[in-house]
């Protein structure tokens, strides 16, 4: 993968660069700020950027920003946000666009985990750490009450399911987690749909987009 790197901190920065050349990626560019940034990825026009929520000038959520502005301009884009702590109203908004990550930065300490949300996201698929899936099933900022009776019908291992695959995992994927067959992952993803009001689709991401879009409406950090 081709990849830009935003994020204000010198030693994440280049650790991060390190890791992910390890890896055999290639790191076009390395920027401090939301402004650099937007810069780096019009000259080089990489499969994704990995992106810190808050970076100069403002140190709020500057990398939030530039992300959403990057989306408009580049539809394309890979585009993963990091954050030292959960700020869901980020989520929603982003994973509807397609090609999108949210994790802590802590993950990145898994690299084998890490390494493969990177590759899903610029393959198409979306990434959410598992602490953002929780706070997004926890109802804090669900949807209507249909999203949250639907929720709260699900047994435990649908939601275990269900969480997984917010994370942008395949039905062997979530089988391996779990171990589970695959036929019985897909038992669960068909009545959790079904409780939900969704329709089924074997677009692994685009199941992903329908569950989060249904968490996620009229959420209150849209």
């Amino acid at each position: 993968m081709r990849i830009v790197i935003g994020e204000d901190s010198p030693l994440f920065r280049e650790g991060l660069a390190a890791l992910l050349e390890d890896a055999g990626h290639e790191v076009l560019a390395r920027a401090p700020d939301a402004p650099a940034l937007l810069a780096a990825v019009a000259a080089h026009e990489p499969d994704l950027a990995v992106i810190d929520v808050r970076m100069p000038p403002d140190l709020t959520d500057d990398g939030a920003r530039a992300a959403r502005e990057l989306r408009r301009r580049h539809p394309g884009l890979g585009i993963v946000l990091l954050s030292q702590h959960v700020e869901v109203r980020h989520s929603v908004e982003l994973v509807s666009s397609g090609r999108f990550g949210y994790l802590l930065k802590d993950r990145a300490l898994d690299v084998d985990d890490f390494l493969d949300a990177l590759r899903r996201v610029a393959a198409g698929g979306s990434a959410l750490d598992p602490e953002v899936v929780g706070r997004l099933l926890g109802g804090r900022g669900g949807g209507g009450s249909g999203a949250r009776s639907g929720l709260e019908a699900l047994t435990p291992r649908e939601r275990d399911v269900l969480a997984l695959m917010a994370e942008g995992r395949t039905n062997a994927g979530i089988a391996r987690r779990l171990w589970l067959t695959e036929r019985t992952v897909e038992g669960h993803v068909a009545s959790i749909f079904a409780r939900l009001g969704l329709t089924s689709t074997d677009d692994d991401h685009r199941r992903v987009l329908a569950v989060l879009a249904h968490l996620g409406h009229a959420a209150p950090w849209r």
